[in-house]
């Protein structure tokens, strides 16, 4: 059934979403949508940053042990 909108269903909508809630309601909205949008990427990218850093920790911790140590084992 969605899979036949088109351009012309698509304008339709559009037009009537736009005579329902109004440009301002419609542009205020839309500015929300974005700032929602840019957090959201830097929540990613925040996410991303603290993960391989603990992942270069995890790699230092794993070996302490001094290297003439090593060489008697």
């Amino acid at each position: 059934m969605l899979n036949n909108i088109g351009l012309p269903g698509l304008l339709l909508i559009a037009v009537v979403v736009l005579v329902l809630f109004g440009r301002g309601k419609i542009s205020a909205l839309m500015g929300e949508v974005g700032k929602g949008i840019t957090s959201f990427k830097k929540g990613i990218a925040e996410g991303s940053k603290e993960s391989e850093e603990e992942t270069r920790q995890v790699e230092a911790a794993r070996d302490v042990t001094p290297a003439e140590e090593k060489d008697k084992v």
